[in-house]
């Protein structure tokens, strides 16, 4: 079976302001895919292998739905091949997609949270992108289709990166990459790319303060951070910090207001902070699908209060903070 090969990265990486680390990161998600043990991994390479080969009429990045190709593209043997293999690769939870007509539709409909920073952040023309804990690089891709140089997305999770690599075999594009790499593997102090978003992260760090200023050592001076992160109501001395589980999640470690966060973030020297949306998850942008079929966000929720987890804490409030280095 055939591996995802990053010599591509290399090559395009090497062309932009990541050249000094371009060999460096290449031969890290290499060796990681290469050495990879995970169970699943000969499941996951069988399904990729034996994605068919399609003349697709046109593929968009630009989108709400990432699409490669259109339905006369591709007949019903085709479609039901591409079902069986792309279904090998649950959960998918970052989307939407669609191929020659085979929607996948995701847990998150992430285009929502598309849709409420956009309008927002700095233009992303001929910028050079991060994207933290990108998984199946949804937000990757329209990264690029908004006009990105390259857009990086790292994830650590190889189930996520191979979806990645399944969307390639269609939209073929060496702007858009997909690392199997944390922020930790990352070289320190970079100060590289324009634009870093980290989207769901926050929360999932023990050390909230330390993953902020590892954003910070990423961007070029000025460069913007994109910040998408849960967040209670409260004032700038507000935190939530959850014994045991939150909304059934287990690693969950802090959970401030958006004064608080703003507050920290100042503190630690970023400038323009400011917060440009606050948004309650509901039950249509997170929920359980053909494509991820598992628990998800009315199974989080308190089976009495929906304005509670199901733990009796506050339910999910989602904020986006910029700010720049």
């Amino acid at each position: 079976m055939i591996s995802p090969d990053y010599a591509g990265f290399e090559k395009t990486a090497a062309q932009t302001a990541l050249a000094p680390w371009a060999g460096k990161l290449y031969k890290q998600s290499q060796a990681i895919i290469d050495g990879c043990s995970h169970g699943h991994l000969d499941m996951w390479l069988k399904a990729i292998n034996a994605l068919p080969e399609i003349n697709l009429s046109s593929v968009d990045i630009a989108g709400d739905t990432i699409r490669a190709g259109i339905p006369e593209d591709c007949d019903e043997t085709c479609r039901k091949k591409l079902y069986a293999c792309m279904q090998e690769l649950r959960p998918w939870r970052k989307g939407p997609f669609d191929i020659c007509g085979m929607k996948i539709d995701t847990e998150w409909r992430s285009d929502w949270k598309w849709q409420r920073l956009e309008k927002h952040i700095a233009p992303l023309q001929d910028r050079l992108v991060l994207d933290i804990g990108c998984g199946s690089g949804y937000h990757t891709w329209r990264m690029a289709g908004a006009g990105a140089k390259l857009a990086v997305g790292i994830e650590p999770y190889k189930v996520f990166v191979m979806q990645y690599w399944a969307m390639r075999h269609f939209l073929k594009k060496d702007s858009v990459w997909a690392l199997p790499l944390g922020l930790e593997d990352m070289p320190e102090q970079m100060r590289v790319f324009d634009t870093v978003f980290s989207m769901g992260v926050l929360y999932h760090r023990k050390s909230p303060m330390d993953h902020l200023l590892e954003i910070c050592g990423m961007l070029r001076p000025g460069g913007e951070m994109v910040l998408e992160t849960l967040v209670v109501e409260g004032d700038e001395n507000t935190v939530l910090v959850p014994e045991g589980r939150y909304a059934k999640m287990r690693n969950v470690w802090f959970l401030p207001s958006t004064s608080a966060l703003e507050k920290w973030l100042r503190k630690l020297g970023f400038e323009n902070v400011r917060t440009v949306d606050v948004n309650k998850t509901t039950v249509e942008e997170q929920r359980t699908t053909d494509w991820m079929r598992w628990e998800s966000l009315k199974d989080y929720l308190h089976p009495d209060d929906p304005k509670k987890s199901f733990e009796g804490y506050p339910a999910p409030l989602r904020a986006i903070i910029l700010a720049n280095a």
